[in-house]
């Protein structure tokens, strides 16, 4: 069950990075509706027709047959997404020496230390023991 979920949410990011987006796929059918139509009515290829709707002759396709605007329309991968993304940084020539800063000099003291002393340390009390 896990690899059949990684295989659809690796397949997802796939397609997202391609472009493709869930209605591109509902409309397959259609681009092969349209591709035929052109098989039969210009006699184009498949690299004929990509290069007439999604190519280099977009534009004048688009002209030359307007009858087959909404048809057109109606294909995949028809949507426009840019990106753009913009660095910059910027190197700041600015130099300034760091002054050092001067601090007092402190001769109190915050406390003071007894050294500890205890009756029971005298007595002999916290020895290790004699026998064993």
């Amino acid at each position: 069950m896990t690899k059949i979920f990684s295989f659809s949410i690796s397949l997802i990011i796939l397609m997202q990075s391609f472009g493709i987006h869930a209605n591109d796929i509902s409309q397959i059918d259609e681009l092969m509706e349209h591709a035929q139509f052109h098989n039969e009515q210009y006699g184009d290829g498949i690299l004929v027709f990509i290069a007439k709707h999604y190519g280099e002759l977009k534009a004048d396709h688009a002209i030359d047959h307007q009858e087959e605007k909404e048809d057109h329309e109606q294909l995949p991968f028809q949507h426009q997404c840019h990106l753009s993304s913009i660095s910059s940084f910027i190197l700041n020539s600015f130099n300034e020496e760091f002054k050092s800063m001067e601090l007092p000099e402190f001769n109190e003291h915050n406390f003071y230390y007894q050294e500890p002393s205890s009756s029971l340390h005298l007595e002999g009390l916290f020895q290790p023991p004699r026998l064993s």
